[in-house]
């Protein structure tokens, strides 16, 4: 008799074990699906958002870019050094955030000069900033720069991707 209760009890306790473990890979479908998703929904959910441009006071007629600023490019320099060297390197290599190698050729200058000085909407905005943010999982937070700073920083951007 005891040994019927505990092999009622201990099958009882099997089936709840498989009740509950079962079905995982068709959840893990589900949820890789829904995953993918959010990165698709910010284009479709703004179409008013420019991802050339971003969001933000700049745009082609306020951010000229001519030949390399070498004064703008080093106070650029010591502005990242104090705020943004901390996630970001200067190579390609991932640190907190990407790497700043080849960004002035992937963004238009005033879409650089939108997301530094304006993070927090782009980012809830821009598709390719949301993928980049399932990578790094850590929200830029808003360094508060002035536009001198960001122009700044910008022109050393464009020095460490080699413009003259």
């Amino acid at each position: 008799m005891k040994k019927s209760s505990l092999a009622a009890i201990t099958l009882s306790v099997a089936m709840c074990l498989l009740i509950a473990c079962g079905g995982g890979s068709s959840h893990k479908e589900q949820k890789s699906a829904t995953t993918n998703t959010p990165s698709e929904e910010p284009a479709a959910a703004n179409p008013s958002y420019d991802p050339k441009r971003g969001e933000g006071k700049f745009d082609e007629s306020n951010v000229k870019v001519g030949p390399l600023n070498t004064a703008m490019a080093a106070k650029g320099k010591t502005t990242a050094e104090t705020k943004c060297f901390s996630c970001h390197k200067t190579s390609a290599e991932k640190l907190v955030g990407p790497g700043w190698k080849g960004v002035t050729a992937r963004k238009t200058p005033h879409w650089i000069m939108n997301f530094v000085t304006n993070p927090d909407p782009m980012i809830d905005k821009d598709p390719e900033v949301q993928a980049q943010l399932e990578i790094c999982l850590v929200r830029m937070p808003n360094q508060n720069l002035t536009e001198d700073e960001a122009r700044n920083i910008l022109e050393f951007m464009r020095q460490n991707d080699g413009a003259k």
